[in-house]
């Protein structure tokens, strides 16, 4: 693929992640093509330097499409896959390539099933980004995606190529998959506390986040990850560093009622931990009430 002016680029989901993406995009001279559930005319998306803006409009019907990409961004949530499935199926041919920018290790195997022709590949999203509820997106932060060392993420490196998103090739996506799950993972604390990363300074909840991110380090490792026992505490080291009003997805999805994303993140945890025989006691009540507050009833 070319990933000039010319090439088809979408991206479905214009959210946070959506959103740097376009504006990276953009910014390059690379405007894609926006897909979303809600009409609006543009993206706006706010860092140090001030406002960029994207043109849209965000299309609402698939059925509207009558062409097909070359490469795809989907950036909805694991939890909004279903609902974008249209989409793919309208954008997606033999030789198109489906980024997914979710959470979790089990992209592919999840999307997969609604883009059977199109090749998807994997991402490893490190955006420090937050929606606001003005529908503006703020930047706190360089923003990277790690993607496995194969030929079709070389298409994802050209097309993203001097802009304010860096690519990484990793040999070992595994282990920088599951880096990032016990990152996202120990954020769900602060879904069912419903505290922003301020909650971590407390030793209490600290001395709780090292424990259950050690638990999913013995799952990790079962799966194959390459990590060392030093990961818990630099990620716990970074949750205290980071800005006490930072959020994460999974407590913005709380605080607005939406469905949480607690399988993909916490559940696989609890899941594959049974399948190794490896005892999960945090998971064991973690996933159960981030799914209840996610599901109810109630």
């Amino acid at each position: 693929m070319n990933t000039d002016r010319n090439t088809a680029v979408a991206v479905i989901g214009p959210g946070a992640i959506g959103t740097v993406i376009a504006a990276a995009l953009y910014e390059a001279g690379h405007t894609p093509v926006l897909c979303g559930r809600t009409l609006r005319e543009h993206l706006t998306l706010q860092d140090n330097d001030g406002l960029i803006t994207v043109p849209g409009p965000v299309r609402t019907d698939p059925r509207q499409i009558d062409w097909d990409a070359d490469l795809v961004f989907l950036a909805v949530k694991d939890t909004q896959t279903e609902a974008a499935a249209e989409w793919l199926s309208v954008l997606c041919r033999p030789r198109t390539i489906v980024c997914v920018l979710q959470n979790g290790v089990e992209q592919v195997e999840r999307v997969g099933p609604h883009c059977p022709h199109a090749q998807v590949i994997p991402a490893v999203v490190w955006f420090p980004v937050q929606a606001q509820s003005d529908g503006l997106v703020r930047l706190r932060g360089d923003v990277r995606l790690t993607l496995p060392d194969m030929s079709a993420s070389h298409l994802v490196v050209e097309a993203l190529q001097g802009t304010r998103c860096s690519v990484d090739l990793s040999g070992d996506f595994l282990s920088q998959s599951w880096r990032k799950l016990l990152q996202n993972a120990a954020a769900g604390l602060m879904a069912l506390t419903q505290r922003r990363s301020g909650m971590f300074s407390r030793s209490d909840i600290a001395r709780l986040t090292l424990a259950y991110l050690r638990e999913c380090l013995a799952v990790a490792h079962a799966e194959g990850a390459e990590l060392g026992d030093e990961v818990p505490q630099a990620i716990l080291d970074k949750f205290q560093a980071s800005p006490s009003d930072m959020s994460t997805s999974i407590l913005t999805d709380r605080e607005a009622g939406r469905p949480l994303e607690w399988d993909i993140r916490n559940g696989v945890i609890l899941r594959q931990g049974r399948a190794h025989g490896i005892p999960t006691p945090i998971s064991d009540v973690i996933v159960p009430l981030l799914a209840a507050a996610s599901d109810g009833p109630g």
